[in-house]
């Protein structure tokens, strides 16, 4: 079993409340998990109304698929208009790692 993670560091546009900054996050949270069948959720930044973190999680069977996902993951993030994407993390390892 491989286990990878995606964790965006991303700038909002023209946001000026926590509430707008969460009806412009909850959308792409939403899609990632649709799409991809990931786990995802707000993991940075919450109290910053310009600037957000979001953690993606992937666990499939072959290196190949998870590397194929959370590519797939980042470039629907980067191609968002109404964010900037400043920084990805990522990480990936297989489940008889030493972690």
């Amino acid at each position: 079993m491989w286990i990878g993670w995606l964790e965006f560091d991303i700038l909002l546009g023209d946001v000026r409340s926590l509430k707008q900054k969460r009806s412009a996050i909850r959308p792409v949270i939403a899609e990632l998990t649709r799409r991809f069948g990931v786990s995802a959720a707000e993991t940075g930044s919450q109290d910053l109304h310009r600037r957000a973190g979001i953690g993606v999680g992937v666990v499939a069977a072959d290196r190949a698929r998870v590397i194929e996902v959370l590519d797939a993951a980042e470039r629907l993030v980067a191609a968002r208009p109404e964010l900037e994407l400043l920084s990805t993390r990522r990480g990936l390892h297989r489940s008889d790692d030493d972690l």
